[in-house]
């Protein structure tokens, strides 16, 4: 007899209590499950089962060998679960949580190319500023950009982004241009007030090591694209990933403050939930932004 459909009597039996109710779980007959048990217990060379003629329950030995198959029938199970969903075409909602700099300038150009190559999807994208709960804010997946802090997430990187602190013409013009870190002190700052790290901006420096200064300025906002208006309309320097800042840059509107300092570059990752296999839905619109985004990145935008 087959040894999976042999453990899968056993543990129906265990679970439901009593050959009657396994064999309607199974939809079989209880004799074919006695001859599924019984024909497991000779391979076996033990009794896994103590049968009465009020209930059923497991040996020691029984109990020990549930646990292990009830293990590889569930990995079973999964492994059939893995190469239906691979075989059946994307379908259904896909919830998204984005930055909304990202989003507006980057994210929403694409997305109707990818609605059109897969139209049994449809799409929730939700533009925030602040770090969502996947699981149980009930999002399929996020765009998140530079260190990932949940490690449990899975994460594949879609493309990659500079930072530069940038400033207008003008404003160098009139309140003189930094020279180094340090001098950044006497400068307006533009800050982010959305970042993790805080009021602090972490700079790579030409020694190799990362200086932290603090952002304190005339504007706090929470969107990347607020900031680069102001920094065009020379309110101040501010910090900016290249997808805002390389069109204002090739354009000389803004301009690298300490052009002589490392470039800073991140990695820009589609991160989703922790599983033995990815959703078909969310595994194509990850593709579909890989290839997507496979000419941008770090300073291409």
């Amino acid at each position: 007899m087959d040894r999976l459909t042999e453990m899968e009597a056993f543990a129906t039996v265990v679970d439901q209590g009593g050959f009657t109710d396994a064999a309607k779980k199974m939809g079989i007959s209880k004799s074919a499950v006695s001859k599924h048990v019984s024909s497991l217990e000779a391979r076996l060379g033990a009794r896994l089962l103590n049968r009465t003629t009020r209930r059923v329950s497991p040996t020691e030995i029984g109990l020990a060998y549930y646990d292990r198959a009830r293990r590889v029938l569930n990995d079973a199970g999964e492994a059939d679960a893995l190469v239906t969903s691979m075989q059946s075409a994307p379908s259904g909602l896909l919830r998204i949580s984005v930055a909304t700099d990202f989003g507006v300038n980057h994210l929403s150009p694409v997305l109707g190319e990818f609605l059109q190559e897969f139209p049994d999807i449809t799409v929730n994208m939700v533009l925030n500023n602040r770090y969502v709960e996947l699981i149980s804010e009930g999002f399929d997946m996020a765009i998140r950009v530079g260190e990932l802090e949940d490690s449990s997430l899975r994460a594949r990187k879609i493309a990659e982004t500079t930072r530069r602190m940038v400033g207008s013409p003008n404003y160098f013009q009139k309140f003189g241009r930094p020279m180094r870190i340090d001098d950044l002190n006497d400068h307006k700052l533009l800050h982010y007030s959305s970042q993790a790290s805080g009021n602090v901006w972490k700079i790579p420096a030409a020694s190799g090591e990362v200086r932290q200064v603090r952002t304190a300025g005339w504007l706090s906002v929470n969107d990347g694209q607020s900031l680069l208006n102001a920094a065009m309309a020379g309110l101040g320097i501010a910090y900016l990933p290249s997808f805002l800042y390389a069109d204002a840059m090739e354009k000389g509107l803004v301009e690298d403050a300490i052009p002589d300092l490392p470039l800073d570059t991140q990695g820009i990752y589609a991160v989703y939930p922790p599983g033995r296999f990815t959703q078909p839905k969310v595994r194509a619109f990850i593709d579909f932004l890989v290839n997507a985004f496979a000419e941008k990145g770090p300073d291409i935008w």
